[in-house]
């Protein structure tokens, strides 16, 4: 008998999103443009808070470049990135001719190091080249160190990317997060918290930046009544179909937050009595969407033992992000590395997380875990 799936992290329906679809088709708003779109924008701004303007765009990646696009970086340019995460947040630096310079992670966020970036920024200035910005990563929904790595970029005048691709529903200090960048950017995959099964936002308190993202997102057409361009646009607009499914979403975000944190718990509570296996708590002031669960594992041989016989019990794990000054494509790229990410990508392991799983299928998952440690 095969084992019904359980999934990493699945898409997780409300009740409303085929209604918001539907309209869409019964008013032919098949487009990227229409109320759908417009709707959701609002509704993230809405949530966001903090006086933000958002433009819905067809993935985070998207978002990321032209994020950087409206940071005026371009072809020589340095840009600062965070080393342990997923390689949508690193290679839009490349699309624009830029060079990333990676930096490590600490371990209290898993996130970027502020001792690292300082590092970093002076010896590039020492070698008389001011970094053009810094995309800074809320890894697995647990914001980064917001106060310090911000006090930097502001200290050395260097604008922050806030990669908030896996944040939607963190906050530090009680901000949301997507909130704190020049520029911030969400996703929407198949896997992420919510979904508008593929797509990403920009987000700005700046509501220029927010034409000019929309203005790049669909080619560049300037204002004539024949097509014309002067500059090079792309096709990057959110359709209002998918975006009829993100309103759907919105609604019940809270709730899928709330699902997620709940399966962090029960797996902290089942598994974290278990010599060597550790979780990463909250720092104090941090909230965490815990959009997925994370375990840490005494070496890289438990990690893949775990991995494989929950594999072999048609379960989906994950080894954490293995970093990108670790990747092939990447491997002549300038790095600031303590061994920190690498050490968590060898031992860590992201466990089912999905909101919509079953006190059945967490269950499933920690006897898989403890029969295997046994």
């Amino acid at each position: 008998m095969t084992l019904t799936k359980i999934w990493l992290s699945s898409p997780h329906m409300g009740s409303n999103e085929q209604s918001f679809v539907e309209e869409a088709f019964r008013t032919n708003w098949i487009a990227p443009l229409g109320p759908n779109v417009s709707g959701f924008e609002k509704s993230i701004e809405d949530y966001l808070g903090n006086d933000v303007h958002v433009a819905a765009l067809s993935s985070g990646t998207a978002a990321i470049h032209l994020g950087l696009k409206l940071l005026e970086v371009g072809p020589g340019d340095e840009v600062l990135c965070q080393s342990f995460t997923f390689s949508a947040s690193a290679n839009p630096i490349t699309y624009l001719g830029a060079r990333p310079v990676f930096i490590d992670s600490e371990l209290e966020t898993w996130n970027m190091s502020p001792e690292l970036l300082e590092m970093a920024i002076l010896q590039r200035l020492e070698a008389g080249v001011k970094p053009k910005a810094i995309i800074a990563v809320h890894l697995y929904g647990m914001p980064y160190k917001v106060g310090e790595i911000h006090a930097i970029g502001e200290k050395y005048g260097i604008p922050i990317l806030e990669d908030s691709a896996e944040a939607l529903g963190s906050s530090w200090a009680g901000q949301n997060c997507g909130t704190f960048g020049e520029i911030a950017i969400l996703s929407f995959n198949g896997n992420k918290i919510i979904t508008t099964s593929g797509g990403g936002a920009l987000v700005s308190k700046d509501i220029n930046k927010k034409e000019k993202a929309v203005f790049l997102a669909t080619q560049a057409r300037d204002n004539a009544p024949h097509y014309q361009h002067s500059e090079i646009g792309h096709n990057y607009r959110m359709s209002n179909v998918l975006a009829g499914i993100g309103r759907g979403q919105m609604e019940v975000l809270e709730d899928r937050v709330a699902g997620r944190r709940r399966n962090y718990r029960y797996y902290l509570e089942e598994l974290n009595d278990i010599e060597g296996l550790s979780f990463l708590p909250e720092p104090q002031g941090m909230f965490s969407n815990r959009w997925l669960s994370c375990i840490l594992t005494p070496s890289f041989a438990i990690r893949e033992e775990i991995r494989k016989a929950l594999a072999n019990e048609n379960i989906e794990s994950r080894p954490l992000w293995k970093p990108m000054h670790l990747q092939p494509v990447f491997e002549n790229v300038p790095s600031f590395a303590d061994g920190t990410s690498e050490d968590l990508f060898e031992r860590g392991l992201c466990l089912p997380s999905g909101s919509n799983l079953s006190l059945e299928d967490l269950e499933r998952v920690i006897q898989i875990i403890k029969f295997t440690l046994e």
